[in-house]
């Protein structure tokens, strides 16, 4: 039982520590034979001191620097203290290097790969300017539309001034972004090292054929080196400024295939995902609840301006009010990863069944060269209905006793006495006729229909949906129809309101403009959308006193 006791405690020390575990992560896996890679490691267990053991490293790498920080974040009233350490390494060999695992305390970091590539300017060798550049393209030949990454490797064996330029990018035939800021690092050249400002950008060709990239144009003022005998009162002389020129780059660009279908969007991507997300789950929905579905597009090697809208979700019975589509871009080593996320609404207004379609996108993988097809699959929502939104049943009849009839009466003697009544009746409302003015002051017990229509159309111009449903609803109970029969005779006023009940139900209400709304009313005939009639007659009493 003790040892029991003894291996549960273990295997719950050992989860607790790869629960907040020891992650590394390298700021880039490629690079060329000679240049430095920071290695981040990172914990957030607050418990551990010392500094990880470097000694797994100096087999393959050299161990040029290492620093230590300390964070301290808060999140949703949470503080978290978290540890890093910066440790700046040199390969000593080319091809495939492996960072081995660091332990510290019982955690442990896991492998990373790195490729070193043996670079163009050592394989030369000889004598190298004080500055040049090295620029190189991922692949010789792309796709229209397709990325291409041009990298611009800016070397420096002496130091420079803080004014260095270099001209911009430009290509007519091409959209050109670039990845991210530059970085800096160092370089052992021939045994000189060099310093190191790396550019990347995504190329995107717009027509076929070929293309060239063109040169940029890198300068910069020389910090002159001095003698130790030079004494300089006033600091450092004046560097020359130097120019430095990057090589054209010729790149081929193929047309689009003939396989790929003519009325599909053309997306030449190296990976591609369609996922749809729903909120809250469909399951155990009822008539009248709003489901909120999002259907998210990301695609490696494109941007989010490229990926075309998704169709809409269509079913009879379910009403939709879709939000704005919502685009952002990441980068990575390989380039730009574009997505698309498109949010919509979905009301039924019925229970039973709703047959969602498939939504289905095509494209072009790069990567393997092969046309491709990604797909959310088609779904069926049982929507249960909604007690609340039926109508109650009317209560049954009263039971009324049985009557037992007493003696008939004569005919005339019927026939006496409703004449008798309605004689009497008449002459009383002709007396208290001639006693009233031809036109009588209607009393007025609530908002006149002239307030209530002033205040819709406040709410409306003021672009609030809440409030114009309110007012809407107010004006609505004084009018001799109902709100659904005005929207099913009047065409304007049924997309007017179809607009706000989507202002209502989605998120985009702060954007909806109540302007149409308020068109569509003062369309409406002047019996139903003008101001109250005038209280007071112009015309005089009918028995002037």
């Amino acid at each position: 039982m003790t040892r029991l006791l003894c291996t549960l405690l273990l295997a719950l020390l050992t989860l607790q520590a790869s629960a907040q575990g020891l992650s590394a992560s390298v700021d880039r896996t490629r690079l060329s034979d000679g240049e430095t890679v920071e290695l981040t490691l990172e914990s957030s267990d607050i418990t551990l001191f010392g500094k990880p053991e470097l000694a797994p490293l100096e087999k393959l790498f050299e161990v040029l620097g290492t620093r230590q920080v300390n964070r301290l974040t808060t999140l949703d009233g949470k503080s978290q203290a978290t540890t890093r350490w910066v440790i700046t390494l040199q390969p000593k060999q080319n091809g495939y290097v492996v960072i081995p695992p660091l332990r510290l305390g019982e955690m442990h970091s896991q492998p990373i790969t790195l490729h070193v590539q043996k670079s163009a300017a050592e394989a030369s060798g000889g004598r190298m300017a004080p500055v040049f550049i090295d620029a190189s393209l991922d692949q010789e030949s792309v796709y229209v539309q397709a990325q291409s990454v041009l990298t611009l490797r800016i070397y420096h064996s002496v130091s420079l001034y803080d004014d260095s330029s270099l001209t911009p990018l430009e290509m007519p035939e091409a959209r050109v972004e670039a990845l991210g800021k530059p970085r800096t690092y160092e370089k052992d050249i021939n045994g000189i090292r060099h310093g190191v400002i790396e550019l990347r950008y995504a190329i995107f060709p717009q027509r076929s054929g070929d293309l060239t990239i063109p040169s940029q144009v890198f300068s910069a003022t020389l910090v002159e080196r001095s003698s130790s005998d030079d004494y300089q009162p006033f600091g450092p002389r004046p560097g020359k400024v130097t120019r430095v020129r990057s090589p054209q780059i010729p790149l081929k660009v193929r047309a689009k295939p003939d396989s790929y279908p003519s009325g599909a969007p053309w997306l030449p991507a190296r990976a591609l995902s369609l996922s749809e997300a729903w909120n809250p789950e469909p399951q155990g929905a009822k008539a009248g609840d709003s489901l909120t579905r999002s259907l998210m597009l990301k695609a490696e090697g494109l941007s989010s301006a490229q990926l075309p809208p998704l169709p809409a979700t269509s079913a009879e019975g379910l009403r939709r009010y879709p939000d704005q589509p919502q685009l952002s871009n990441q980068i990575d080593e390989r380039g730009l990863i574009g997505s698309r996320e498109e949010r919509e609404a979905l009301v039924p207004n019925r229970s039973g069944q709703f047959e969602l379609p498939a939504v289905e996108v095509v494209w072009w993988n790069t990567h393997e060269d092969r046309l491709e097809r990604s797909s959310v699959p088609a779904r069926t929502l049982n929507i249960a209905r909604d007690p609340s939104l039926e109508l109650e049943p009317l209560p049954a009849e009263v039971a009324v006793p049985d009557y037992q009839p007493g003696p008939a009466l004569w005919p005339w003697q019927l026939s006496s006495a409703l004449l008798t009544l309605t004689t009497l009746l008449g002459f009383g409302l002709w007396w208290h006729a001639r006693r009233q003015p031809a036109v009588l002051r209607g009393s007025q017990t609530g908002p006149s229909p002239r307030t209530l229509l002033d205040d819709l159309k406040r709410a409306c111009l003021a672009n609030d949906p809440h409030a114009t449903r309110h007012a809407l609803d107010a004006w609505a109970r004084q009018q001799p129809e109902t709100l659904a029969d005005l929207a099913a005779r009047f065409v304007p006023l049924s997309d007017a309101l179809d607009g706000l009940n989507g202002a209502l139900y989605s998120e985009a209400g702060q954007h909806w403009q109540g302007e149409d709304l308020w068109r569509a009313i003062r369309s409406l005939p002047t019996t139903l959308a003008n101001e109250t009639p005038t209280t007071e007659s112009s015309l005089p009493p009918l028995y002037p006193r």
